[in-house]
């Protein structure tokens, strides 16, 4: 039988107070207030000071770094419990880079089906650790901005902070 690690804390953040869940030696959930979906609270476990808890601090840490423009990627150890095919549409999400925006069907090619860009789009919105599984990069055929789990402006706000100055600069808004 497998010990239950899962435990949590929150941290205020500029896009408002967050929950970071861990598991075991691994990050296992980032959830924004209003999150949709929202686990059941007791999958989280005990409240924790985060401080205290290596994983959450190093989280917590890394995730202040990149909302504040001063980290591109992120090094704490993730820990997902999937079925297999979001196992690898998670993996995809890790692969998208700093700054870039990719569709829903352009993943579902990546893993061999175009015709699966709803089922990834499901898996995408499945998403535990959104922003650590940049899954903001991901928007709609035409690039625009689709649902995210965090809401819109959330959304809308990471991708302006990822958004090259040369792109930033020729904005008209």
């Amino acid at each position: 039988m497998r010990m239950k690690t899962a435990r949590h804390t929150r941290i205020g953040t500029v896009l408002g107070e967050v929950t970071l869940v861990a598991d075991g030696g691994g990050l296992a959930g980032l959830y924004f207030p209003g999150h949709r979906p929202l686990p059941d609270a007791s999958a989280f476990g005990e409240r924790v000071d985060a401080g205290a808890d290596g994983v959450l601090a190093r989280a917590g840490a890394e995730l202040e770094e990149y909302l504040a423009g001063r980290r591109r990627s992120f090094g704490v150890p993730l820990s997902t419990r999937g079925d297999a095919f979001s196992e690898r549409v998670w993996a995809l999400l890790a692969e998208i880079p700093y700054g870039r925006t990719i569709g829903y069907g352009a993943l579902a090619e990546r893993l061999g089906d175009r015709r699966a860009a709803r089922r990834v789009g499901r898996a995408v919105g499945r998403n535990p650790l959104c922003v650590f599984l940049p899954c903001h990069r991901v928007v709609g055929a035409d690039g625009s901005l689709t649902g995210y789990a965090g809401g819109l402006e959330r959304k809308r706000w990471l991708l302006e902070l990822e958004e090259p100055a040369e792109a930033a600069a020729s904005r008209l808004f």
